[in-house]
């Protein structure tokens, strides 16, 4: 009885857990039925809680909100800011173009009085290459003798350098400088001891008085120069030119000021001869030519470029039957297209001078182009006749009027038709020139400018007055591609170097992935303000040499055999150069007063081309140091994106007419819902902003202003008696209210200025002033430019700013000097220790930061507002200043909290930066007075939401997130993703919280990107039958030969092949993937290093080099969905349908996720925010270039534009003649070669 009781007990016991076996599979269908939902909501809730209670006690946001109490709120008005901000730079701008106009009417007295002055060759200048300073080591006089120079029949000449004072000045950007003379840079290509060039130098240094005077009258002038034509360049103050560049490319006549000021706009058709002859040398020279004219163009020129053999072909083949925009992406995309150029056949001359007039005339009669100058550049090696019908036909209907100029460039040593090209140049009011060698392409090439200049000259009165576009100093766009191969070695260098050390575990697919996003993340890297760098813009004008008549000495045919030198004289029409100065573009900014705009308000400036200036989302540099190949062509519309649906490119109409108004210098003003992208292009804010704009009066720029409707149309102001002098005359110490050391002020702000000193740091420079607005008789300075001379001290202060500035630092003193935080306050110590927190800070409207450092021992103390003021001091230009006045509207009781992007790979402690807006109400209006805030400890906030959760979220069945409204991580249980968006980490889930309108993703478009295009070192078809190409193969194979040696030697695994070919591979994956190794293929040792694995990889290397492209990228941001009441966050967890809970933290721009990580997890959907190019499906042999060109913007001409005179007739000056001398050995060595090889 009892076994049969313990066997049916046991057939019970087997058919329980049979049941429960049967059951298990759908209870795991269940799992997100373990998330109570309840249970999260309370977590939110408390973290919510206590991180509120948290921040209002640090922060003692109630009591800044009443310090503010006793001031007003007034109405904003945009159009009289943007009228008020365009005088003062119109003002500024005055004073530049009269010190210009000084320096041009002197040197043009100066060379008229010294025109009889015999050259001295053995005059000595400051030469900015080699000038000394008092210590340095005197060069020694070169020995032996030099050597004779070919060029002009005797001996170099060698003058020892002069010795110079030079001193740092922060102004001249803390270069050393000296302001008693001027030093003078010449190009490699232009010898200093010419006749005419060292005559020039000579008569210029009598400049120096009036670079002297100038200065005296506006202490605020950057440099001044005069650009010879001779091709060196005077620039006061003196100073040394740099050397940190591998090779010396400025030559200032291929600078936007120069070429601007010394010729009209114009539009050039390039004619590049495509006959067989067109080979070797001779393709290499006529290339040269090519790219020299295209960098003597600027943005108000218009190019384009065809060859000819027997049909007539444009380079870009989309240019077709068009002369487009010089810009630096234009002029590149030219220059690409010409290398890729190979001769052909016969050259039909009169197609190719037929296609370019019915263009240039297509042009003019369309109003499209410069419609000013034209001219036609021919270059080749000779034209069989001279098409005279053609130019009958096109250029000579209305004598003596010429409506297009021609150029030629005859190309080659020994050429024997040279008159017929000449010919064409002579009867067209151009120039001829004959090219033999490389090194004289650009001297001889820059020939055509003067004669472009001619009708300026002959006008003698006219002396337009030009503004360049934005450039950034001295550096030269083809360092650009020097610096990006430099990095592209760098790397190859550094994988060596590595891959020597670690051997295989470089090559783990981790480490391989980390190490490339690693790369391609620098590469994203566009700082918005680059110290590598100073921007500029330039005033200039021409220079004319007031002679109508002059000697010259030039060789003539006297008959077939024989040249003889003539004197003789001849009327003349020279530009003698360019006189210019500099405006730095953060001058400009200084005038703009951004504290008059508010948080979030910005100015820019658009050129008459609708390019910016200057604008806060311009972005000229990436990865930290290297200028992008289309900096400065950056259009206004191109960095004001509406918030619109439209695709890439497809401009909202109302965009387009508000772009052609500023253009046109219209006053206007509009409302646009716009897109703005902060904090590194990973944030984006939808917001509705108010613009106004007006003209900058004789200049082609126009001045725009934005601010936020909802914040921006109100702004703090103070009462009458609170004002600086009446509460001095009360007995207050203006000093006072700035004491201790825990403030500072915006650094780019101009607070007040003293043009006459200098002084170490903003805040001392205030203290300065404030102790003379405590002094009797003080006076507010009118304006921030005028800088009258007979004020020997000018100064300038900005009253409306100062006036706020004082308010806000005598309400919030209590901030700083507050000693409640101090380690003996119990509360104040439990929050340092349970929260980590290090330092709260209050940041006002007026650009005042105050801070106060929580500390625990005296070696805390001592380093009081250091860490936090370094980097923290730029106020309402924030992040957490801006994003705190942004979330207010969201919900005014809630503070701002983030994290670094690359917290989790830091190996320091996280700070947490929390933030909050403080806002003044006042008649109905409210102004954001202020943002106070704090920062802690991450490991301290981790803490407290383990605390919060228990174990819960520290189980394998959930996982726990804390993200911010853009998507990072801000809490994680794996600390590494802190920081990081979350559709990286789990992008199924951020799909659905897409899906469920959790967060709303947004596009912005990045039209300033650069992107990276395989670059093929072997496609000038010039190296085909040049003996370099040949040399270039040797060490190529040399090369190869070393690299194989050092594998054997390294015994590098085979796998190496794939990491190279992810490494240096094309980056926009055309290379193709290395082939597997095949068994067969292994060598003998037994470690897979046979020869055939080793010609599998050896090619990757070679480094397989990318060129620098512009291009059009996109990233795909997020912002939470703010709609009040969200039913989603109501939603419950269901099975794996919805495997998760998703709540909003309390008084935060936060939301807590909570995973059920049991149901299955689709690792194959990623969402990004890092760009992503855009594809605009482009044909095989379009580009991005041409996709814009289809899509070309409305423009404003120059208002002047001189391109005829009715004397020029008379100038019979049009280039020399070439002359030919057979030789003889060399023509028969050349029919023995042709015969034999």
């Amino acid at each position: 009885m009892a076994w049969s009781r313990l066997l049916a007990w046991w057939r019970l016991c087997l058919g329980l857990l049979s049941v429960l076996v049967c059951l298990a599979p759908c209870v795991n269908l269940q799992p997100a039925e373990n998330i109570n939902y309840n249970l999260v909501h309370s977590w939110a809730d408390k973290l919510g809680m206590e991180l509120f209670h948290l921040g209002d006690f640090i922060t003692r946001r109630k009591e800044v909100q009443e310090s503010f109490k006793d001031a007003k709120v007034v109405s904003r008005n945009g159009a009289s800011i943007v009228d008020s901000m365009a005088k003062e730079i119109e003002m500024m701008m005055d004073l530049k173009v009269s010190a210009v106009r000084r320096i041009m009417d002197t040197a043009e007295n100066t060379a008229l009085s010294h025109q009889n002055d015999m050259a001295d060759k053995m005059f000595s200048y400051y030469n900015a290459k080699e000038m000394l300073e008092p210590g340095d080591p005197v060069p020694p006089i070169p020995t032996p003798a030099p050597d004779m120079d070919k060029d002009i029949g005797e001996p170099l000449i060698y003058v020892q350098p002069k010795v110079v004072v030079l001193e740092p000045r922060p102004e001249f950007h803390n270069t050393p400088v000296n302001f008693s003379v001027s030093s003078v840079h010449v190009p490699v290509n232009v010898f200093d001891r010419a006749p005419d060039v060292i005559k020039a130098i000579q008569w210029s240094e009598n400049l120096d008085q009036i670079f002297r005077d100038n200065y005296k009258n506006d202490p605020t002038l950057s440099w001044q120069f005069f650009g010879s034509s001779t091709g060196f360049m005077r620039q006061f103050p003196a100073s040394k030119w740099r050397k940190d560049v591998p090779v010396d490319l400025y030559d200032c006549r291929l600078r936007s000021w120069y070429m601007e000021a010394a010729t009209s706009p114009k539009d050039i058709v390039i004619l590049m001869d495509g006959s067989g002859s067109m080979l070797g040398q001779r393709l290499d020279i006529a290339k040269h030519v090519v790219n020299t004219i295209l960098d003597t163009l600027g943005t108000n020129d218009f190019v384009n470029i065809f060859t000819f053999d027997k049909e007539v072909s444009p380079v870009v083949p989309c240019f077709e039957d068009t002369l487009i925009q010089a810009n630096l992406g234009n002029i590149r995309e030219l220059k690409e297209g010409i290398e890729l150029f190979r001769p052909k056949s016969i050259a039909n001359y009169t197609a190719a001078l037929t296609k370019a007039f019915e263009l240039l005339e297509e042009t003019k009669l369309s109003s499209r182009g410069a419609q000013c100058n034209q001219a036609i550049m021919i270059i080749g090696d000779g034209a069989p006749e001279n098409n005279r019908e053609v130019f009958e036909l096109h250029n000579w209907r209305d004598p003596p009027y010429k409506p297009v100029r021609v150029f030629t460039y005859l190309i080659g040593k020994e050429v024997a038709n040279w008159d017929d090209i000449r010919w064409m140049a002579c009867e067209n009011q151009g120039y001829y020139v004959h090219l033999s060698e490389t090194a004289e392409v650009r001297e001889m090439v820059l020939n055509y400018i003067p004669v472009m200049a001619r009708p300026l000259v002959l006008g003698r009165h006219d002396h337009p007055v030009i503004w360049s576009q934005v450039y950034a100093d001295i550096e030269d766009t083809k360092i650009s591609d020097y610096l990006w191969d430099m990095n592209q070695c760098e790397n190859q260098k550094a994988d060596v170097l590595e891959y020597w050390k670690v051997q295989d575990r470089m090559l783990e697919p981790s480490e391989m992935h980390r190490r490339k996003y690693r790369r391609m993340k620098d590469t994203w890297n566009q700082p918005l303000d680059s110290k590598m760098y100073q921007f500029m813009t330039t005033v200039s004008m021409p220079i004319y040499d007031r002679r109508e008549n002059a000697n010259i000495t030039e060789e003539v045919l006297i008959n077939e055999a024989l040249w003889e030198l003539q004197t003789r004289e001849t009327r003349i029409a020279n530009i003698l150069g360019v006189a210019g100065t500099d405006v730095p573009i953060n001058e400009i900014k200084k005038l703009l007063s951004p504290f008059a705009l508010g948080v979030n308000g910005y100015a820019f400036i658009v050129t008459n081309n609708g390019y910016v200036l200057f604008h806060p989302d311009f972005r000229p540099v990436f990865q930290g140091y290297i200028l992008k190949p289309a900096y400065n062509s950056v259009d206004m519309i191109e960095v004001e994106l509406l918030d619109d649906d439209r695709p890439a490119r497809d401009f909202n109409p109302v965009l387009m007419t508000i772009r052609d108004s500023i253009i046109n210098q219209s006053t206007g003003s509009k409302w646009m819902l716009v897109k703005n992208h902060f904090d590194d292009m990973k944030r984006v804010a939808r917001i509705k902003r108010q613009y106004y704009w007006t003209a900058i009066k004789k200049t082609p720029f126009t001045l725009v202003i934005s601010y936020p409707e909802q914040y921006g149309v109100s702004h703090m102001d103070i009462r009458a008696d609170q004002e600086i002098h009446r509460i001095s005359i009360k007995g207050t110490n203006l000093r006072s209210v700035f004491s201790g050391k825990r403030w500072k002020i915006h650094p780019d702000w101009l607070f007040c200025k003293h043009s006459n000193r200098t002084f170490k740091t903003p805040e001392i420079e205030l203290l300065y002033f404030l102790e003379r607005m405590s002094e009797p008789g003080w006076r507010w300075p009118g304006s921030r430019s005028a800088m009258p001379p007979e004020h020997a001290a000018a100064m300038f202060c900005d009253r409306q700013l100062m006036q706020a500035l004082v308010f806000d630092a005598r309400v919030t003193g209590w901030f700083s000097n507050n000693t409640s935080f101090n380690s003996k306050d119990d509360k104040g110590n439990e929050f340092k220790q349970r929260f980590g927190v290090t330092v709260a800070f209050l940041a006002t409207h007026s650009g005042l930061t105050r801070w106060h450092e929580f500390h625990s021992n005296a070696a805390e103390e001592s380093g009081v507002g250091e860490t936090f003021s370094q980097n923290n001091t730029r106020a309402i230009d924030e992040i957490w200043y801006k994003r705190a006045v942004d979330q207010h509207f969201v919900r005014e009781e809630s503070f701002v909290y983030s994290v670094p992007f690359d917290a989790g790979e830091s190996n320091s402690e996280i700070l947490v930066t929390a933030s909050h807006a403080v806002f003044h109400n006042e008649g109905g209006k409210t102004a954001p007075a202020a943002v106070v805030g704090f920062q802690f400890q991450h490991s301290a906030l981790y803490k407290l939401f383990h605390n919060i959760t228990g174990n819960a979220c520290a189980m394998d069945d959930k996982d726990c997130y804390i993200l911010d409204n853009n998507g990072y991580v801000i809490i994680s249980t794996r600390v590494h993703e802190t920081g990081r968006f979350f559709g990286e980490v789990n992008g199924a889930i951020m799909k659905r919280l897409l899906e469920e309108n959790v967060y709303t993703q947004v596009t912005v478009y990045d039209y300033q990107a650069v992107c990276f295009e395989s670059k093929n070192d072997n496609n000038a078809s010039s190296m085909l039958l040049s003996p370099l190409f040949h040399l270039l193969r040797v060490g190529k194979w040399l090369l190869h030969t070393a690299l194989w040696y050092i594998v054997q030697l390294l015994q590098w695994a085979p796998g190496v092949s794939s990491h190279y070919a992810d490494m240096y591979g094309d980056s926009n994956d055309t290379e193709p993937p290395p082939p597997e190794p095949h068994p067969e293929h292994h060598g003998r040792n037994g470690n897979g290093h046979g020869k055939k694995d080793d010609e599998i990889w050896l090619r990757y290397l070679t480094l397989h080099r990318t060129r620098l492209k512009a291009c059009d990228m996109k990233r795909e941001l997020y912002t939470l969905f703010n709609e009040k009441d969200n039913v989603v966050y109501n939603m419950t967890a269901h099975a794996c349908e919805r495997p998760f809970v998703v709540l909003p933290i309390p008084f935060s721009n936060l939301i807590l996720l909570v995973i059920d990580q049991l149901c299955p997890r689709d690792g194959s959907v990623v969402l990004t925010v890092n760009p992503q190019p855009i594809d605009y499906h482009l044909s095989v042999n379009d580009s991005l270039a041409c996709y814009k060109q289809a899509r070309e913007f409305n423009r404003m001409r120059p208002t002047s534009c001189i391109s005829r005179h009715a004397n020029e007739s008379g100038i019979k000056l049009c280039g020399k003649a070439c002359s030919v001398y057979a030789n003889l050995g060399l023509l028969l060595l050349c029919h023995i070669l042709s015969r034999w090889l």
